[in-house]
Formats: C-alpha cells, structure tokens, sequence
C-alpha cells in the first residue's frame, strides 16, 4: 500500500498485484496514441499471456491506476529472444546485464493525473518482486521522446538498429540502486540497539521478557571469533539484524535429520563411516509394515542409504514421485568482498548427489536387518557449518534478506554451509525461500526445520544456454550417480547429432553453467500431443489455449540441477522457455511400472523442479456414442484412450509468480473419499505449496488397480473415484503416506500413535476413518434348543473379541477383496458352499462377483439380517423384484431374518466349517467354506479406543460443530464416521446423507481459510447461524453389478432415507419418467420434482451403460433435456437409454456445461438499464404478484427476451461455448461452418 498525491494535491492509496484478466478492459481503456507510438500496437490479451510480469495498480475503490508489462528479452524487433545479450554488452559494457538480472519493459499504462507516482510505485514493486533483478530496459523509437512519466526513472544508454528495417530506437534503463537498492551490511555495534529494538519488539517480545531489556546489546558486546552480529543499514539507521555463530550441535542434527546429502556439515574424513553393515533389500511390505514417504518439500518414502563410497553413491527406487535428496557438495571457495562480482569464478564445484528416482510401485518398501535399520552415517571431520542463531528485518526491506549472506560466509572463511531452524509453523520468509529445507528423519520430534545454504549458491554467474558436444563430459559427471543417467546421455547424444529424434520430433537440450563447469542439464521435447492434453486437462486454467502456437508447447522429460543453485530452478525454467521458443512446459507423472518400464513413449526422469510446477486438474470425460455419432464424433486426438498420468506446467506466466509455502503439519488419518477429497482439494492449490501433507492409512493410497477393470467387483461403487482417477491426480507426488493403522492420539503432545508406536506429529488432525462393516459377533444360542429371534438378544451391536476365523472375510476395500479372491483361487472353492450375511448392496454385489468367477448358485447362501428399518438398500420394488428373480434363476438360496448363532456349533471357529442362525420361526445350520459378511457398518474398534483415550467426544459416532470441529481445536474430523452435537437437534442427519466428496472439498475450503491470504480472513458466525447445520447439494451415488448381471445405477439428492412409496404419496412429489422394464433389463426411471428439476435416477441394465454421462442429468432442468416432459407425455420418448445417446445432448454431458449456465444466469440477472428490471427481477416480480399482466407470464417474459437484448447476449454467449469447445463438441453447427 502506497499513497500517491497528483500535482494538484489529490490524494489516492494505491495497491500493487499481478494483473488479471479482468484488467484488461481497463487497460485498453488508458492507453493513448502516444502509448502506441512508444510501444507500438499491442495485442493486449497476447502480451499478457506471454509476459514474465505483469503489474496493476489499483485504488481502494478497485479502479485500476496504473499498468506495466515486463518480458525477458526486448520488444520492438531489435534482437532476437534468445541472443539479445550480445546486443546491449556492444552497447555499453558497463551495465552487466544478464538474463539473470534484467528485464524489458514492453507496456506502461496510467491515470494521468497519477503517471509519475504510479510509474515510480510500480518500477519498486518489480525491483522487490525479483530479487536478483538490477536492471529493467525501456526501448523505445529514437524519434521519441519518453514522455514526463518514464523520463522520471529512465535514463538513455544509447541507440541501436532494428533487425528488420533501418529505423534505430534509443536505449534506455532503470538501476536498482535508485529505487529499491541493495543494503549495506556491516559489523553491529551497541549503538544500534536503540534502532533495533523497535524493530525486533514487533516480531517478538519472549526474548525480552526473558532475558531483559538489554539482551540485544549484551549479544552485540559478546562478539568474538566464534560469535558475530552483523546489520544492515539504510541511511545510517539499523534496520535489520543477524547473530551467527559457528557453535553447531552437529550430533543433535545427525539424530534428527537426513544431512547425507551434505555429507553431515563436516569436511570428508578417511574414518567416516557412511556404510550399514550390510546391504539392505527391496521387498514387498506387509500390512503391518510402516512405510513413511517424508521427502523434503516434494515428499517420496524415506529410505536409508546403500553403502557406497564416499565418491560416488547408487541410487534407488522408492516409492512416490519427487526427486532429488541432493548429495553433498565439495568444498567451494570464492572471494566475498560486498556483493559476488560476476566475473567471480569457482574453484570447484562437485556435482555429486543422489538422486532418488521414482519407482511407481506402490507394494514395495526399503528395509533393513533388525540390527542396521537405525543406522546413521558417522562423520569424524570437523564441522563446515554456522548457523544463524538470530535474525530479523524491517518489513519494508524484507525482500534484501539475502544481502547479509555474502557478508557473513565473509566473516567464516573455512565455513561452506549456514544453517538456520525455524519453527515449522513459522512462515517461510524471504531469507529461507534461498536455502534447502533438509529431511528430517522418520523419528524426528523436534519441532523446528531445517534450512541449508551453500556459500556457492552466492555466485550470480549461473548461465543458461544450448548443450553441445563440449558438454558431454561435464553432464556425464553431474548425472553419473542418477538412474535415468543413461536416458539423458543418449537424448544428449542425438541432440548433438541430428536435433531431433529419429521420429522427426523436435528436440532441446540446455545446460547451467557456472564459472566453465556444468551444474545443471534440461531436456525438452516439442509437445506432440498438445489436443489431448487440451481436452483431458483443466489447462486453460492458466493459459489462453488460442494465444499459444503449436510449436511453442514443449514437453520437459529431464531436469537435473546442482542443489547448491536449487534457488536457481526457476530461472532455469524461465530460460529454457525464452532460449526454447517456448511458452508452456509440461511434465507428466506416470502411475506405475509395468515389466520394469515406465509407463511413457520416452523415458522420463524425476524432476526436482516439480514443487515449481503447478498440477494441473484432469477434465472429466464424455463417453461418446461414436458409431451413433459417425463422422460427427470427436477426432482421435481427443478420444483415445491413452495411457494416464498427472500432468503438472509451468508457462511464462508463471515463471516469476511465487507460491506460498505451508509448512503446518496437516495429518489426514484415513483414505476414505473424504480423506482423498480433501487432499486432493489442497494439493490443486497452484498458489500454495504444503510441504507436509501426511495420510496415514492401512493399504496407504487407493488406486493401485489390485482388480483389474475387466473383474467384477465385490463392493458397490459411489462414483466418488476410481483407478484411473488416482492415476490422474498423482497424491503420492505431494503427500507423505503412514502405511499403518492409527492407535491412539497425544493431544498434549500433538502426536499420533502409529503401528509399532511409532509417532506422526500434527499442527492440524483430519480424522476420516469412516466406518466398516466389523466381524459379526454370535449370539451363541444352542440351536439344538430350537430357540427363535425373539428369545435370544439382537448382538449386533457387541463387539466380537474372540480369534478371527481365516476364511471369515469383512470386504472394506479393494486390498480385502484382493485377499477374498486370492483365497477362492488358491482353495478351489467354486463347488464349496460360501454364506453371505448381511443386508446391504454390498451383499448383492458380492453375489454377483462369485457367481462370475464360476461358483455355483446353488453353493451361495444369502443370509440376510433381520432389518433395521424398513427402507431397503435398494429402495425400489422394481429392481428388488428383478434381484430376486435373478438369485432364483441362478439358484442361489436366499434366508431371511436371520441372526448368526454359532459357528461350528460353539467350538473353536477357526476355520469356519459350519454357521447356525435362528430365525422368527426356526433356526437352520449351512455348512461353510467362506463366510462374507456385511453387517452395519460400524467405527473400528481400535479407532474408537484412540479417540476414547484422547477423551474425544464420541457418541455412537465422533462429534463435531457444523466446521468439522471435534472438541479439540487442532483436531478435525468428517464422513460417516462424525455426527454433528445434539445441540443442532438434527441427529437424523449426518455426513452419510451427504456425497462423500463434496464433504471432504467443503472441510479442505474451512481448512483453506487458516493458510490462504486471498481468501477473506476468518471472521466468528453469528450465534444463531451457528445452530444451523451445513446442508450440501451434491448427488448422493451408489451403483454396481448385481445378480444377473443387471448393471444399476442410483442417484438421488442427499436426504433423510424415505421409503419410495411414501415419496410418491407427497403431494409435491413431482412426476416420474419410467421407461422400459426390469425383465429386458433396459428399466430408466427419472424423478422430476415440483420445481422440474431431474432430483433422482435409477438405472438397471443389462447391458453397461454411460454412468459418468447420466450422473450428469443430476439437478438439470427437464427443459434443458430438450423438453423431455412434453415429449414424454406425447410417446416420443420410448427409451431413455436411446434418448441420451442422441447428439443433441452431449452438451449436458460436458464438464463445462456448469459454466455456460452460470454464464447465461448471469447475463439474465443483469440489466439492460438502471431504471428496467432483469430479467431475473422480472420473473420473481410476477412469482409475488407485484405487477399485473395482460397476457400469459410465460408469453411476456417470452417476449420481453425477444424484443430486448438479452436473446443475442445469450445466443453469442452459446456460441462461443460451443466454438470454444469444438474439439469435445463437434456434433453442433454454429455460424460460419455450414
């Protein structure tokens, strides 16, 4: 915030941000015929897009003051993007410019009454933004003159010609110094304290109190060799301090975090010991094992290191999908005198580090023999680090932090590393965002992180550019320890031999370069398949897709970076656009290994630079009548059904824009939809980096396609996700996995007990177990008794303690239904008799997966319990009616109201040969070879005791506010598994009534609001609307094979369960839609509710249908289903299956189509005129009677559309719709094309 006072005293505040797309208007609107002349007739939108920064100014009222537009290379033709240095070198040696540290003004826009203070604002802001920026160039014509705004801070450097013709244009610059210029650092002396205190009091006053007043100065007294205090000063006045001392505990660090990769902050020895005793093996885990991804901030399994030497290092595969734990580095000597001059050279750089490479199976796990798997390398150097010990900053000249660095490696000459710790909820300041964040090992409990700087990563002489064949042996050296090394050796080789793959795809390498040796290597490719990635993924989300040519999508496939200059990944980025031709940059993350390769046309290396990507959203799909579509059916491009990976881009855009970084520990306990949901929310975040996201959950992440797609399932499915979904999102790219079970919670300490008790800390607890169904517990009556439901007790509701039977199989997941179906092949039971207990869907499905792995029917018993309520799983007459003519034709035998007695007659259960049940008139026994059961599902006994023990308020379920609040505030908790506090008085609705994943997207958009600063600060509800409970609108799903193969489909509103005869009594029930019948297997019901809105589906099939399509139809209007009531009542609908596979609805199926309503709603809510009415307005004025019409009110509004100018704003904005998405949508005609 800024003020700015115009030359006849008015007065305006002003705020700086990156500009937006809807500056643009605005933007067009300041712009003069001299601004043209200065810059020449720019497209706008076109410069955005390709702009590195972009600044607007704006007053409090929203109205946009001023506007810049900085690109790295210069405008108006005068030297090519990627050779212009050359060009201003020959120009005036004397100003260094580099790529590093210059950029170009293209556009400046401003009110003109405020030009002159907003040019000067806007000129700092882009000083400050960009650190390593000294120089910003204006070129202009050199007929012109620059005007009285930009003269102010512009000088002219010279003149030269333009590539094309033979005008000249003057050059002129803006220097650092005169704006926001780097500080003086010096020695502190006690006379500073009275300038520091102040400063330092804002930040924190726990010193003080501690230690007096006067702690500051008596640490500026204590100065010696081993003990410094330096300061920045602007204008003889302190503004900043930093104490460091070359006093590190360095044993308390080895214990605590994973220092390897700097070779423990000591100088190499002869006595280290860096080897375990013996190797350690890959296999496959066990359930029971903990398995902890916890790498730095782009999280992969943390792994204990294999014994090499201490030259070279072997990487290993590990699961997850970030790379790069940077091994450590020689010792780098330079000269530190003020700032690193860019002639500076290294003496040595070591580009040895390991590197851990991606390994997609997500079974395998690193362990070690009992005896070495605690071990910690043992250095017996002596230490090569400092640390920072205190350290504060004015907030006006934050941005300059890094000014001290060269200072005091100055003061420590045989010192290559400072270290700082911070605790890890402290923001990431500006100083830390240059240092490496170091892996803190699994048993670490410090609270505090750990941050590494290099004294080479000073050096300002880092260079991008071209690879050649001179570079060969410097990439051989950098890459040699990687596994992938021999990948980006040979794309090396045929780039410096043909340019191109033998495909005839282009193909670039670039290099970093520092002082003649190489540190870094990048390999991109032209991006090939630019309309799959358009259609599949949300990447208009960043960029206007038109604006972008096709060659200028490049595809990265290696990037390798020296991690003393990791600071640097960013601009290495940006270089390899601007030197590429590029303006967009992809990286896919492939899901898994198959026969040892990766699943990708070319091999892929894993990226540090991924956490400076941002993941970009998969689009949902349409699935395509294509032989009904024909020639009008989307290209193959678009329609293929290739292999799926996360995507994650960076664009130009993008290249100066920083992320915030959260570094909060946010546990999720449990994968559950919700669990999934929330974490995906978060991850999505592109402005947003968490760096310590955990799940914690038994089978760890979903999604490993354990049954392949072609098995039937066991479980019903919700439609929430599915394999390939988890494919597309790639969690375990961002988040650490606990493959373990929770068993008891430390609110004191903030931590989670894990199996073996082991400990997971948390800032924040997302508690989403959900509920299971548990082994059912026998009511253990004598049958010989012959004794009835009503004289034994209901035990439903006891927990069962004894030992469980081996072929007893509770199926919660798919890892459960794995084992079941491994246990059908490895027993050979499809003639043995196999009990079913239960009520739920689940039953039926099972059913139906046993009798396609070839059990007989007749060797399938459905026990079904008596019920709890009289709504059925299914809910609808119909469809149970075929359910149970299809269990009768395959004859399965089905007993009704039946309790689990007793296995094998009260013996030992294990394993399971005999089950008696009693029923309302007499009890029966069935022999058993399985027992599946699906009683209530219920929370897990062992969670329930964690959240007893931590006195959590559970109440058959686990309380929680209407914000997901249990009584603990750092704990949260949502799904089936919570129930919302009696004092709402709503116990008959709970998170179950709802869609899992709105649930979870709703509890990551609460949570969203602690870390995000563009959201609206958190402000306390009013008290009544704190007694309401949050009520959600998104579709409550189920669906599944069930017998007879009938595929079924069920969406409904969230609501209280109602049987379905009772719905049809209300009197605003609505009207159903109902073709076909159960018998062909083709039955299609639709429910229309009183507002004529589609509220419920139900599918049953024979054949598979879309399900993805019609969850769609959800909540649409029946007129938007090209008037389906009216054609329905006039007998043009005989088949709903085939009435939305016609073309005309593919709309409804596409995954932008919400967006065109909200468009449309929009342009009918606004108004043509102050004084008129919108149409909206219109429409709820005649709903409350307000005016009095002459005609029908369908036939006025219909009018008043027609005749004003809302019928061409809608139309246009359905054909631009349409237009935008041809490439999903070419079965529609618009204008122009026929």
């Amino acid at each position: 915030m800024s003020v700015l006072t115009s030359p006849r005293g008015k007065v305006e505040v002003v705020h700086c941000r990156r500009t937006e797309t809807q500056d643009i208007y605005c933007i067009k609107n300041l712009i003069r015929k001299f601004t043209q002349k200065l810059f020449g007739n720019l497209n706008i939108i076109y410069l955005l897009e390709k702009a590195n920064l972009a600044i607007t100014l704006h007053n409090d009222q929203e109205e946009i003051m001023a506007q810049a537009t900085f690109l790295d290379y210069p405008n108006w033709n005068i030297a090519t993007q990627d050779d212009w240095v050359s060009v201003f070198w020959e120009l005036d040696s004397d100003i260094p410019c580099t790529p590093l540290n210059t950029l170009f003004m293209h556009l400046f826009v401003a009110v003109d009454e405020y030009s002159v203070g907003c040019c000067k604002e806007i000129i700092r802001t882009v000083f400050k933004a960009v650190l390593d920026l000294h120089f910003v160039f204006l070129i202009v014509p050199s007929c012109m003159s620059l005007g009285s705004t930009l003269i102010t801070v512009f000088s002219q450097v010279g003149y030269v010609p333009s590539l094309t013709n033979d005008e000249d244009f003057a050059v002129h610059v803006c220097h650092r110094h005169n704006h926001y210029p780097q500080l003086h650092i010096r020695k502190a002396r006690v006379e500073d304290h009275d300038d520091l205190m102040p400063i330092f009091l804002h930040h924190d006053t726990i010193l003080k109190e501690t230690y007096g007043e006067y702690f500051l100065a008596e640490l500026i007294e204590a100065q010696d060799e081993e003990n410094h205090a330096v300061v920045c000063e602007v204008e003889g006045v302190a503004v900043g301090f930093m104490s460091v001392c070359s006093q590190v505990n360095l044993e308390l660090l080895h214990k605590c975090f994973d220092l390897a990769p700097f070779h423990g902050l000591c100088i190499p020895h002869q006595d280290d010991i860096l080897e375990p005793p013996q190797e350690f093996s890959i296999h496959e885990s066990s359930d029971s094992q903990l398995e902890n991804s916890s790498e730095e901030s782009q999280k992969i399994v943390k792994e204990l290191q294999e014994a090499v030497s201490l030259e070279t290092r072997e990487s290993i595969q590990r699961k997850g999908t970030e790379a790069a734990v940077e091994e450590a580095l020689s010792p780098v000597t330079s000269e530190n005198t003020g700032e690193v001059e860019d002639s500076e050279k290294l003496s040595q750089v070591s580009s040895r580090f390991t590197w851990y490479y991606i390994s997609h199976r997500s079974s395998l796990s690193v362990s070690l023999p009992e005896d070495t798997s605690s071990f910690r390398p043992i250095y017996k150097g002596t230490s090569t680090a400092f640390c920072i010990q205190l350290f504060f900053i004015d907030e006006k000249y934050e941005a300059r932090s890094l000014d001290f660095m060269n200072f005091v490696f100055h003061l420590f000459h045989d010192k290559d590393f400072c270290i700082i710790s911070v605790p890890h909820l402290t923001p990431e300041f500006v100083l830390i965002q240059s240092f490496v964040k170091v892996v803190p090992f699994n048993n670490c409990t410090l609270e505090q992180d750990l941050y590494v700087f290099h004294r080479a990563g000073l050096l300002k002489t880092i260079k991008i550019r071209l690879a050649t064949l001179l570079d060969t042996p410097g990439v051989e050296k950098l890459v040699s320890t990687l596994m992938p090394c021999k990948s980006i050796l040979e794309d090396l080789k045929q780039y410096n031999e043909a340019r191109r793959d033998p495909d005839g795809t282009p193909l670039q390498v670039f290099v970093a370069e520092v002082a003649e040796q190489v540190v870094g290597i990048a390999v991109i490719r032209n991006e090939m398949d630019i309309e799959y990635i358009r259609s599949h993924y949300n990447i208009e989300d960043f960029i206007y897709f038109n604006h972008h040519q096709r060659e200028e999508h490049g595809h990265l496939y290696h990037f390798v970076l020296n991690p003393i200059f990791r600071h640097y990944t960013k601009f290495f980025l940006k270089e390899i656009l601007r030197l590429g031709y590029k303006s967009c940059l992809y990286y896919p993350v492939y899901p898994q290994v198959k026969e040892g390769k990766v699943q990708s046309p070319k091999a892929h290396s894993l990226t540090s630079a991924l956490h400076y990507l941002v993941p970009v959203r998969p689009r949902r799909q349409i699935v395509y009548p294509l032989e009904k579509l024909g020639i009008n059916a989307p290209s193959k491009e678009v329609s293929k059904d290739a292999l799926s990976y996360a995507l994650n881009h960076t664009n130009r855009k993008l290249s100066l824009e920083p992320k915030i970084t959260v570094n909060a520990k946010i546990v999720v306990v449990g994968a559950s939809n919700v669990g999934i949901s929330f974490l995906e929310t978060l991850v999505f975040c592109s402005h947003l980096k968490f760096s310590n996201l955990t799940l914690i959950s038994t089978y760890g992440l979903p999604g490993k396609k354990l049954l392949g797609n072609e098995q039937r399932k066991f479980l019903a499915n919700d439609h929430c996700y599915n394999d390939r979904d988890h494919e597309l999102m790639s969690l375990c790219s961002w988040v650490n996995v606990v493959v373990a079970k929770m068993t008891a919670i430390d609110r004191t300490a903030k931590q989670v007990v894990v199996s073996r008790e082991k400990v997971v800390l948390y800032d924040h607890l997302i508690l989403c177990t959900g509920r299971q169904y548990q082994v059912p517990c026998p009511t253990e009556v004598d049958i010989s008794l012959h004794p009835t439901n009503r004289e034994v007790s209901n035990s439903c509701l006891r927990r069962y303690t004894g030992p469980i039977p081996c072929n007893h199989f509770t199926l919660n997941d798919e890892e459960d239904c794995l084992r079941a179906l491994a246990w059908i092949k490895n027993n050979s039971i499809t003639a043995e008799n196999i009990i079913i207990y239960g009520n739920s869907i689940d039953t039926y499905t099972t059913v139906e997966t046993l009798l396609s792995l070839g059990v007989r029917g007749s060797c399938i018993h459905l026990v079904q319990h008596p019920p709890t309520s009289i709504i059925t799983c299914i809910n609808d007459c119909a469809v149970e009616g075929a359910i149970e003519d299809a269990l009768q034709a395959a004859g399965v035998n089905v007993y009704r109201d039946a309790l689990l007695a007793q296995w094998n007659n009260g013996l030992y259960p294990d394993p399971i040969h005999t089950a008696s049940f009693t029923t309302p008139t007499k009890p029966f026994q069935l022999p058993c070879s399985m027992f599946f059961s699906f009683l209530e599902k219920n929370v897990d006994y062992e969670t329930f005791k964690a959240f007893n023990d931590a006195c959590l308020v559970y109440d058959g379920r686990l309380v929680i506010d209407s914000n997901f609040h249990t009584n603990d505030i750092a704990i949260r908790a949502a799904g089936p598994l919570t129930k919302f506090s009696n004092r709402y008085y709503s116990n008959e609705w709970t998170h179950s009534n709802f869609n899992s994943k709105e649930i979870g997207f709703q509890l990551a958009a609460a949570m969203l609001k602690l870390f995000d600063p563009t959201l609206e600060p958190v402000t306390e509800p009013p008290a009544d609307l704190d007694r309401l409970i949050p009520m959600y609108k998104g579709a409550k799903i189920k669906g599944g094979i069930l017998p007879g193969s009938y595929h079924y489909l069920h969406v409904s509103k969230p609501a209280i369960p109602t049987p379905l005869e009772v719905q049809r009594a209300q009197s605003d029930f609505g009207s159903e839609i109902v073709t076909g019948n159960v018998k062909n297997g083709n039955y299609f019901r639709i429910h229309i509710n009183k507002y004529r809105m589609v509220e419920t589906i139900t599918c049953l099939s024979k054949v598979p249908f879309p399900a993805s399509n019609y969850i769609r139809l959800f909540g649409q209007h029946e007129q938007a289903l090209n008037n389906l009531c009216a054609r329905y009542e006039d007998g043009l609908v005989p088949d709903l299956y085939s009435y939305f596979t016609e073309p005309w609805c593919m709309a409804l199926f596409h995954d932008r189509f919400i967006d065109l309503r909200k468009a449309l709603h929009q342009i009918l809510s606004s108004k043509e005129d102050e004084n008129l009415p919108s149409m909206e307005e219109l429409a709820r004025q005649i709903e409350d009677e307000e005016i009095n019409l002459p005609e029908k009110p369908r036939n006025y509004l219909k009018r008043v559309f027609q005749e004003t100018i809302y019928r061409p704003l809608v139309e246009k904005s359905i054909l631009d719709y349409l237009h935008y998405n041809h490439y999903h949508l070419p079965m529609y005609a618009w204008p122009g094309i026929i």
